[in-house]
């Protein structure tokens, strides 16, 4: 099951949405901190969102200040429940078939979405024609340590060098992920012509683990990838 169908499927979004109501995920503790930390000032800036999901993100980059953000989600469940806010605007589509107009985006974010697009060079490339010189793209994936294994492991890095797709169970069956090294994965950025600005792997401090237990197990190994990248 791809991304585009995952978000719909009922049986993933109440085991998703049980997952956010009880933070047990990473996104509040780890990936929400993280992405805010590599942001650059967004107020007046034109902001694409992919992946946008309930539209957290979307909403937070509203608040401050930006002065449009184009929200694009393929699941219609997820937008449907999207939190609202006058300035963030919508858009259902896939990632595989969404566009703009050249040189009309100041930038471009993504919250743990690109690891379920196959063809991320053919999306770093529509995503560099959108942005001008300077301007960046800042992501989150979840790390290629993880994605790694064809077959589920107890933590250990396996298949690392195999890239392509996997297929894992996380509340449905099936659900297909793509695994890309990070040296691809920045060398996909550079190809398209971006210049890297920053590459962080954030792991849980020992009092997240106070607070939180269940991050312990991120000790071990990074779980998220964020980049940074701006137009050369």
């Amino acid at each position: 099951m791809k991304g585009a169908e995952l978000y719909d499927d009922p049986v993933f979004l109440a085991g998703y949405r049980q997952l956010r109501r009880d933070k047990l995920g990473l996104n509040e503790e780890l990936e929400i901190p993280a992405m805010a930390a590599l942001l650059p000032p967004v107020d007046g800036l034109q902001v694409v969102d992919l992946g946008c999901g309930e539209g957290g993100l979307a909403v937070r980059l509203a608040e401050a200040g930006a002065s449009a953000v184009v929200a694009v989600d393929a699941s219609e469940s997820m937008l449907s429940r999207a939190s609202q806010h006058s300035r963030v605007y919508y858009v259902r589509s896939d990632l595989a078939d969404f566009d703009l107009a050249p040189g009309t985006v100041d930038l471009v974010v993504s919250s743990l979405a690109l690891h379920y697009v196959e063809d991320l060079e053919g999306l770093v490339a529509r995503i560099r024609s959108w942005l001008s010189p300077g301007r960046r793209l800042v992501f989150s994936v979840e790390h290629p340590i993880i994605t790694a294994p064809l077959e589920p492991s107890d933590g250990g890095v396996d298949d690392y060098a195999d890239e392509g797709p996997r297929q894992r169970s996380w509340f449905v069956d099936g659900v297909v992920k793509y695994h890309r090294t990070i040296g691809s994965t920045l060398a996909t950025l550079q190809r398209q012509g971006f210049a890297l600005e920053a590459v962080e792997e954030p792991q849980p401090t020992e009092v997240q683990i106070r607070h939180y237990p269940h991050l312990a197990v991120h000790r071990r190994r990074p779980p998220l990838l964020l980049v940074s990248a701006r137009v050369r």
